[in-house]
């Protein structure tokens, strides 16, 4: 693919998922987010398997970068997911 398709692509997807997350009442946000972890995971194997296919210096930084995003994106899914459960769990019994 070209620098331009790839570019029109990036940009199309970043304005749908705005418009997504914009849709999606607050009360919902963190559940949903919860429930997607697996996607998280599944985007930063793209990630590692598109690193593995860079040639150029360029390509293995713009790698690098998209599998440091993806994991921070994944490992914080699971973190705020945590929190979540922790909200839900009684004072009561010493626990």
């Amino acid at each position: 693919m070209s620098l331009e398709a790839l570019s029109f692509l990036f940009i199309m997807a970043m304005f749908l998922g705005l418009e997504l997350i914009a849709k999606v009442p607050s009360t919902l946000h963190t559940p949903l987010m919860s429930g997607s972890n697996f996607v998280h995971g599944i985007v930063l194997v793209g990630a590692m398997v598109a690193m593995g296919h860079a040639e150029t210096p360029l390509e293995l930084v713009i790698g690098f970068i998209g599998v440091m995003l993806a994991a921070g994106n994944a490992v914080g899914g699971y973190v705020v997911t945590e929190r979540m459960l922790e909200m839900f769990k009684s004072s009561k019994g010493g626990h």
